[in-house]
């Protein structure tokens, strides 16, 4: 029996857990009279920690990434209760990303590289009839080179987010930590690593990924709606096979 494909991640409410309802408490309800900056950073990062575990408990899917991501919450929450200074929270803002370029720069050398995790995954790709077609015109050598080019083009997004997010970082982050307006600064960040930080890497990640299909289209003749993994067809009653399996037990 074949491992069904997790669920994809639910965009409106990484967007809402991880960047709105965080910069909102921080922002409006760190102040004295309210919840105070320790409960107000505390409440903040309760709710990606929450949102981190209810997605994996719901569709069973970790990677390496979303475990670096849990990590960088954790610290932001351990540095900002120890009243660490601005700067050092700038240095692990762009500390995540670039471990996770270095990452898949390393991955290169092993069996498994990161970037089939990242870009070239059975979720999105039909994979097995690439890797067919692939063999079948002799192509893997030519198949290699396209992945490490994909990668170095990964490896450079994460590298210029590393450097944006010590830039927003060092500018933004000026109050002592534990304190309402350093609160409100790290809110403020929040809010502007979208615009600032997320859509310039996700414009060269998207290149990246471009870049790979159009390789592959290439190496394999295949046009797009072959190369992309088309979801099970129903059959006629809208059911799926997998439907009327369970209706029969």
């Amino acid at each position: 029996m074949t491992k069904p494909a997790s669920k994809p991640e639910n965009i409106f409410l990484n967007l809402i857990f991880n960047i709105a309802l965080p910069s909102f408490v921080l922002s409006k309800l760190s102040t004295a009279e309210r919840l105070g900056p320790v409960w107000g950073l505390v409440v903040a990062l309760a709710f990606p920690l929450g949102y981190g575990a209810w997605d994996y408990a719901k569709r069973r899917h970790a990677n390496f990434i979303s475990i670096v991501g849990l990590a960088s919450v954790l610290l932001t929450g351990g540095l900002g209760l120890m009243h660490i200074s601005g700067f050092w929270f700038a240095v692990k803002e762009g500390a995540v990303p670039a471990i996770i370029g270095l990452a898949v720069l390393a991955s290169l050398k092993t069996k498994t590289p990161l970037v089939r995790a990242i870009l070239y995954n059975e979720q999105v790709i039909d994979i097995a009839r690439v890797d067919a077609v692939l063999a079948a015109r002799n192509n893997r050598p030519a198949f290699d080179r396209l992945l490490v080019q994909a990668s170095l083009l990964l490896v450079a997004s994460f590298l210029l987010s590393a450097v944006l997010n010590f830039l927003l970082a060092h500018h933004l982050l000026k109050s002592p930590a534990g304190t309402p307006e350093f609160n409100e600064e790290l809110g403020k960040m929040h809010l502007l690593s979208w615009p600032v930080i997320v859509l310039p890497s996700m414009a060269m990640m998207m290149f990246a990924l471009w870049k790979l299909l159009h390789g592959i289209k290439v190496l394999t003749g295949l046009d797009m709606d072959e190369i992309f993994k088309t979801p099970p067809e129903k059959p006629k009653g809208g059911t799926t096979a997998q439907d009327s399996e369970k209706a029969g037990k």
